[in-house]
């Protein structure tokens, strides 16, 4: 089963902490529809740019995405 990775970019001085804080919303997310997902996180791709991201099961993908509406996607790779 294929695995796709959600992504939410942030971009400016505080990217960091609206990523980090975006997170806690998509734990939050998790607990509250009792979801199976284990891999979420925040990468810093530069000072001006973080992403926040969550990992799904490829099946599971389309509620998830259009609940959430990331701003893109792409298959896991870990």
């Amino acid at each position: 089963m294929r695995k796709l990775k959600l992504i939410w970019d942030f971009r400016g001085p505080d990217a960091l902490k609206i990523a980090e804080h975006h997170e806690i919303h998509l734990k939050d997310y998790i607990s509250i529809q009792k979801l199976d997902i284990k891999i979420t996180g925040t990468e810093k791709i530069n000072d001006m740019h973080v992403v926040a991201f969550l990992v799904v099961d490829e099946r599971d993908m389309k509620p998830i995405r259009d609940a959430l509406k990331p701003h893109r996607g792409q298959v896991y790779a870990e």
